[in-house]
């Protein structure tokens, strides 16, 4: 699942890109399909950045193979100011207490017009997962958080950085979550849960046109991630 429009980033060869909080390598496998990248990425769990990097070693179909994935915490990256062309962190933020410093971190370790992408859980969805399920936010490894648009953008670009795109993403998903809050947060033997998946997994791989179109239009209205597109200075 693929919540940053790469091309919207217009990424270069060369261009050194960073995916803080990358798990297991979503966003890294999409990333090693554009040509020439220098690809990081960065998480806190050892075996998400073992999975990543064999996801990215077993890839046959890269076209960038300079990569590396190491374990690091966000509120304290490893690397130097000015490190990067274009910085992801994508539903990372709603799980971190000191949000604020990995903001500023990410914002540091980016280059001067340099392009940073944040994407968190929309306001909407979000509360209607709250409402339903306590476990949702109150598990290991939860949101701690909801954020409002405004407040999110406000945050951002108090950190020196400019919004020029405010984008929508996954709005089949949303009500996946709404029915797995309902029957039970970690109910993955709920038949309803079982075939709502399996229908999100085939469109993952099967991409059919009247369901990327449904998802399109949904988007605006129930989309699950909000996705905010920015630039340093």
């Amino acid at each position: 699942m693929i919540t940053v429009d790469f091309h919207e980033l217009k990424l270069k060869p060369g261009s050194h890109v960073l995916d803080a909080g990358c798990g297991s390598g979503r966003h890294l496998r999409a990333l090693a399909k554009l040509p020439g990248l220098k690809i990081v990425g960065v998480d806190r769990n050892p075996a998400d950045v073992d999975e990543a990097v064999k996801a990215l070693k077993e890839m046959p179909d890269a076209l960038s193979t300079d990569y590396s994935v190491t374990c690091a915490d966000i509120t304290r990256l490893p690397f130097a100011d000015g490190s990067f062309d274009c910085v992801i962190c994508s539903e990372v933020l709603e799980h971190i207490p000191e949000h604020e410093a990995a903001l500023k971190e990410l914002v540091r370790v980016l280059k001067s017009r340099g392009t940073l992408v944040v994407s968190v859980p929309r306001y909407f969805s979000e509360r209607i997962c709250w409402m339903i399920s306590t476990a949702y936010s109150s598990d290991e490894g939860g949101h701690i958080r909801i954020y409002k648009k405004k407040k999110l953008q406000k945050m951002l670009t108090g950190q020196g950085m400019q919004c020029w795109k405010i984008n929508y993403k996954h709005a089949l998903h949303a009500p996946y979550w709404w029915l797995k809050c309902l029957v039970g947060i970690k109910n993955e033997d709920n038949i309803f849960v079982k075939l709502y998946h399996k229908f999100l997994v085939w469109d993952m791989f099967c991409k059919p046109r009247g369901v990327r179109f449904l998802e399109e239009a949904l988007n605006p209205l129930i989309g699950k991630s909000i996705v905010f597109y920015l630039k340093k200075g």
